[in-house]
């Protein structure tokens, strides 16, 4: 008898998982719902953006049976965008397929004479983009890195790749303290030196290689502490040899 009941189950099992695949087969796409999860944060991509780049390199969706849905493709061609981080591709019953896009939140700009790239805390790097700019950290001058058009990823030469790593450390430290909004820009020399100019004041600090960074800062600190605000006025403060506070 308990056999007998569990053949009958199984066999219900089946019928109910058939039924559910030729009602699914008969579902079709009808829409698109994009949804940019941090748009407020950044606007890298739009929703149409994201239907223009499903249009050209998906090809058609609507009228397309849900069972024959290439989710994954969907998410491979968005994902391929270098100003996103993740998407998310599914459907639901009403024959709506969903996109969710989570963009990449850069923290500094590498600003050259000839154009320029974004980078995000982990260091991944990817193009401006011509219809939206993001404020943020910005170093600017000499910088001696050589970026392919539409490159993204990591630097390859690992010369140029050692210098933005120490670069993104000295970015990262500001973003992290009190200095986020006390410092604009990082201009850099053509010896890849660095020097800060601050929101306000006339000073300048040099800081030279992006080397022993939290030392370098916490002489700054010293120089306002102690020297700022005293009788005499100082256009640049230079912090490039260990233990000094040059100012001029």
């Amino acid at each position: 008898m308990t056999i007998i009941v569990g053949v009958l189950i199984f066999g219900l099992a089946a019928v109910s998982v058939i039924a559910g695949k030729q009602s699914r087969k008969q579902l079709t796409c009808k829409g698109l719902e994009v949804t940019v999860l941090d748009s407020l944060e950044n606007d890298f991509v739009s929703a149409a953006d994201v239907r223009r780049f499903l249009d050209k390199e998906y090809g058609t969706y609507l009228g397309t049976p849900l069972d024959s849905m290439n989710l994954s493709r969907v998410e491979d061609i968005i994902d391929g965008r270098s100003a996103v981080l993740k998407s998310e591709a599914f459907v639901t019953k009403d024959g709506i397929l969903h996109i969710e896009v989570t963009q990449r939140k850069p923290i500094v700009r590498f600003q050259k004479q000839e154009g320029g790239f974004y980078a995000d805390k982990e260091g991944y790097v990817f193009p401006l983009q011509s219809s939206y700019a993001s404020y943020v950290q910005i170093v600017d001058g000499e910088i001696p890195i050589n970026m392919k058009s539409g490159h993204k990823g990591e630097i390859e030469d690992p010369v140029q790749k050692a210098w933005f790593d120490r670069v993104m450390k000295v970015v990262n430290f500001i973003e992290g303290s009190a200095w986020k909004d006390r410092i604009v820009q990082i201009h850099v020399d053509n010896g890849g030196e660095l020097t800060l100019i601050p929101r306000t004041g006339e000073e300048r600090f040099i800081l030279g290689q992006p080397v022993n960074i939290a030392d370098k800062f916490s002489r700054i600190e010293k120089y306002y502490a102690a020297i700022a605000g005293t009788d005499r006025k100082y256009s640049m403060v230079n912090l490039k040899y260990d233990g000094q506070i040059v100012c001029r």
